[in-house]
This record gives C-alpha cells, sequence and structure tokens, in this order.
C-alpha cells in the first residue's frame, strides 16, 4: 500500500488518501483512490451522479467505513480513531450536505444556534447571537435571521448552511454538489461565496460536483473520478486538454458557459 503522507501545517496534505477502497455487495464504488489536499486549496473531485463522489467524503468525515486503504485529515487516521476522537475532528470540519439539511421546524436563527450545541465553549447568548449575525452577514443574508427554511428560496437555503459552517470557523470545508438544484445565475453566486470563504476564512476544501462550471470557477485542481479511480488531474484546462472519450464526452454533455 502506498504510504499515506504526513500532516504538514506548512505545506503539506492536510488531506491525505492512500488506496482507498469501498464497495457495497458486488458493486465497486472507490477501487484505490489516493489523494493529497494542502492547506489554503480547493480541491475539485469531478464525476459523474452515482460515480461514487459523495461516499467519498462520507468515508472521510466516518459516516461510513473503507474496506481498504487509509485516511489522514489533520494529522488524524480516520480508520482508526475513536469516537471521542472522531467528535474532536468533526468540530474542525465544515460539511455542507447537498440538500442544506435544515431543520424546518426552526428558525434560521434556531438553525444556526443549534450548531452550537457541538461547541460547548461557546454558551452564552450574547456570543452565540453575535456569531450568528456575524456568518449571516458573511453570506448576504442577515435579513433571514427570523424566518423559516419553508420561505427560503433553495439558493438561500445553501447559503444559510454555509453560514451554520462558518459559526465553528472550521479548517476544513467539504461541499456536497454545492450546485445542485440551482439555476445558472444562483449557481454563480453559491461558486463566488464558496471563493470569499476560503480567502476571507483561510480554509482549505474539497469540493464534490458534476457541474463543471463550479468546477472551473472554484478549484484549484481538479481530479476527474471515472469508474472508482482518478484518471485525470491538474487545472480545468488541463483536464479536458485531451482527447480520451470518456472525459470529452462527460464535458460536451454537462458544460455550461457562464460567465
Amino acid at each position: 500500500m502506498k504510504e499515506v503522507l504526513p500532516y504538514n501545517k506548512d505545506g503539506g496534505c492536510i488531506i491525505s488518501i492512500s488506496g482507498l477502497k469501498k464497495s457495497f455487495g458486488d458493486m465497486v464504488v472507490l477501487n484505490g483512490i489516493d489523494l493529497c489536499v494542502k492547506k489554503g486549496e480547493n480541491v475539485v473531485v469531478l464525476g459523474r451522479s452515482g460515480s461514487g463522489k459523495s461516499v467519498l467524503i462520507k468515508l472521510m468525515v466516518g459516516l461510513l467505513k473503507q474496506d481498504a486503504g487509509s485516511i489522514s485529515i489533520l494529522g488524524q487516521a480516520v480508520e482508526t480513531a475513536n469516537q471521542k476522537e472522531m467528535n474532536a475532528l468533526r468540530l474542525k470540519i465544515g460539511f455542507l450536505f447537498q440538500g442544506s439539511a435544515l431543520y424546518d421546524s426552526m428558525t434560521v436563527r434556531e438553525n444556526l444556534a443549534f450548531s452550537f450545541v457541538r461547541n460547548r465553549k461557546i454558551h452564552k447568548r450574547t456570543l452565540v447571537d453575535k456569531a450568528i449575525a456575524e456568518a449571516l452577514d458573511d453570506v448576504g443574508l442577515i435579513q433571514t435571521m427570523d424566518q423559516m427554511p419553508a420561505a427560503l428560496s433553495g439558493g438561500q437555503k445553501k447559503r444559510i448552511g454555509i453560514a451554520r459552517m462558518l459559526i465553528l470557523r472550521p479548517e476544513i470545508i467539504l461541499y456536497d454538489e454545492p450546485t445542485a438544484g440551482l439555476d445558472p445565475i444562483t449557481s454563480v453566486e453559491i461558486n463566488n461565496l464558496i471563493n470569499k470563504v476560503k480567502k476571507q476564512y483561510d480554509t482549505t476544501s474539497l469540493i464534490i460536483t458534476h457541474d463543471l462550471s463550479c468546477a472551473k470557477f472554484t478549484g484549484d485542481r481538479i481530479l476527474m473520478l471515472n469508474e472508482g479511480k482518478f484518471i485525470r488531474e491538474g487545472g480545468f484546462d488541463q483536464v479536458f486538454d485531451t482527447s480520451d472519450p470518456r472525459i470529452r464526452d462527460f464535458y460536451n454533455y454537462n458544460f455550461i458557459q457562464t460567465t
């Protein structure tokens, strides 16, 4: 097995994955994934729906168990972490779910306040309210604080999901299909917000998507996932400068040019 690269806060891999495999019955989803994400990078994993992208990040946060291989995040080996170690690691990782995962019975304020249940160090109401206001202001939705999720658009729900992550000041953010189900204009707004978060909060991000516009505008580096393996890596133009039919067909079918 390929050795997992050591965590080095001064420029090494803060996410290091080696030989990662995952199957469900006879269906092989990931078949030997190697990945190094360095501090400050926005790395995009690009692939068709059902290619295993979401399985990858669920393995990274311990929601699924791999069949083989190693995952190290911020120096913590995920596969050997006990519950206490895993909980501590998750406090450093923001996770934007594909469906935003807001509680319909809670206001926006209450949804964000619920995040503090994960961080017992922040308990004073004044500090909680201040953090909520700052996070909502950063995503441009301070006016929605007392609204219910049902009153929000899909794009607004995505922004609220990002605000909920930002409250805990994560070192790493995992975005699961951040533009799924959004119109092109709203998708561009979310892409811009992802880049703003990286710059303002100095985050490292792994962005899972099949949206080529999202990949182009947010990714410092792109990896193409196909049949359980990464088949190409580089900048956007590098990845698609190929005659490989697997990549060209994906480009021709999916790409929507936005400016």
